[in-house]
């Protein structure tokens, strides 16, 4: 017999509870039992006024953002929609049916607000983590450092030439993300009177988005360029645990250098010093490599950073052996190239700006040399430019000879793989917030939503046969 739905007098009570029409296997259960916001309060206090009407509850909005992170919702106004709605982001945003949803609004006030004042967001991400060391998911041992382009949110028609001069102070140009720019670049350049006669400037950009000029022009990724800024992760190799995250502008050098910053803030903040640290060839240069084993001890397992290869068939650098009690290089018919071919009063460094040594031999050598046309057919003499690093960078080589080593380069890919599920799966190939404080603040958060997500996966056998979001 066909049913039949009948019209019914509404009930004048109702016995409806969230936690019974969430699915066991839900990813938000298994989120919520690792995401502890207990002690968010207390460190927003201090920026919070003791007067006046009472603000939304920080933890609400926390927790919202991480369900539209957790589920690739980037605009806040639907976010706001989707907790309004669905069941399971209301008990993850611990809101009851009769709970209003904040307003989107709420979300940038905020962000612009106590948020920034506080870093609020890191101290999320590292809750996070502190609760992942807890759950033995970094060991410390080993970290990998990589970097990936994200889009900003500018477009390519609203661009100038990097040397054209632009006056910022025009009212259409005031926005928050150009007021931040400006700040930023009058923090760190010196005044006139305290620039050294030797400083030379450095090279302007080549565009500069009017939108967001902090962002950065690059055509890195291949195609097309466009403005983008780098977030680059410092991982923990045992989970793929994220240790560290953070913004540069799509910059190789600011990538590389960002390295520093991670290295030492997590071994400030949560004592993790790690034994060796995996990277890709653009952590391999001298500066870099004599920052890892000289200053902080790091084994570094990065290939190195090497231009002396000659494609031409001539000698390469390798070609001429090294004596170190004479601080020579001999060339293969023996033949010495010294730093200097007299002894001075005064020693000198010899150091050029590159960082290195120039070793040359005598005109004659040269000029009798029966491999000459092998050795320097286009040049009168040979010459060798010696890092300062070269000690460092032996190193380097010494250990990419090694069975660890190899096995490093494979534990290298968890961050490709954090990068895709970046992009893929939280959605976030474009950003949505503008200038470097909003790119830091996207970054904290999808860095903290993939840590959850890896405790989850990790620690929650249930999570394994849940089928709303693949990890």
């Amino acid at each position: 017999m066909m049913g039949q739905q009948t019209g019914v007098q509404d009930k004048l009570f109702y016995s409806f509870n969230l936690d019974d029409h969430v699915p066991r296997s839900h990813l938000l259960r298994s989120v919520d039992r690792f995401f502890d916001l207990g002690d968010l309060r207390k460190h927003l206090a201090p920026f919070c006024s003791h007067t006046g009407r009472p603000s939304i509850d920080p933890e609400l909005m926390v927790r919202m953002l991480i369900v539209g992170y957790c589920f690739g919702i980037r605009s806040k106004r639907r976010l706001c929609e989707e907790v309004h709605l669905n069941l399971a982001y209301r008990w993850f945003c611990r809101l009851g049916l009769d709970d209003a949803v904040p307003d989107h609004s709420t979300f940038s006030k905020n962000r612009h607000g106590r948020f920034s004042d506080s870093e609020a967001l890191r101290h999320v991400f590292e809750s996070v983590l502190r609760r992942c060391m807890i759950e033995g998911l970094v060991a410390g041992e080993g970290f990998a450092i990589d970097a990936s382009v994200i889009k900003a949110d500018a477009s390519r028609a609203r661009g100038v030439s990097g040397v054209e001069t632009i006056d910022w102070s025009q009212g259409e140009w005031q926005s928050r993300a150009v007021r931040e720019y400006i700040e930023a670049l009058e923090e760190n350049n010196p005044t006139d009177d305290d620039i050294p006669a030797s400083t030379e400037s450095t090279t302007p950009p080549k565009n500069i988005s009017l939108t967001d000029p902090a962002a950065r022009w690059t055509a890195a990724p291949g195609g097309p360029a466009f403005y983008a800024y780098s977030t680059n992760y410092l991982i923990d190799l045992q989970a793929g645990i994220i240790v560290d995250v953070q913004a540069t502008p799509a910059y190789r050098s600011q990538e590389v250098e960002s390295t520093k910053i991670m290295v030492d803030r997590v071994a400030q903040r949560f004592n993790l010093r790690p034994r060796r640290l995996v990277g890709d060839t653009a952590y391999g240069t001298g500066p870099m490599l004599g920052w890892m084993v000289q200053e902080k001890g790091i084994e570094p397992h990065v290939p190195v950073w090497d231009k002396t290869e000659r494609k031409d068939g001539a000698f390469s650098t390798i070609d001429f052996a090294w004596d170190e009690q004479a601080n020579e290089h001999r060339c293969p018919q023996g033949h010495a190239l010294r730093r200097d071919r007299r002894v001075f009063k005064s020693p000198r460094a010899r150091i050029t700006k590159a960082d290195t040594v120039i070793y040359r031999p005598s005109q004659s050598d040269c000029t009798s040399c029966s491999q000459k046309d092998q050795c320097c057919p286009n040049t009168p003499t040979r010459k060798i430019a010696r890092s300062i690093h070269e000690a460092e960078r032996n190193v380097a080589r010494a250990i990419a000879a090694t069975p660890e080593y190899q096995q490093s380069r494979c534990e290298r890919k968890k961050v490709e793989m954090l990068f895709a599920h970046l992009k893929r799966i939280l959605k976030l190939d474009r950003l949505r917030l503008r200038g470097l404080s909003g790119a830091q603040d996207e970054f904290l958060l999808a860095a903290t939503t993939q840590n959850l997500r890896r405790m989850a996966k990790w620690l929650m056998p249930s999570f394994q046969k849940a089928q709303e979001m693949p990890a």
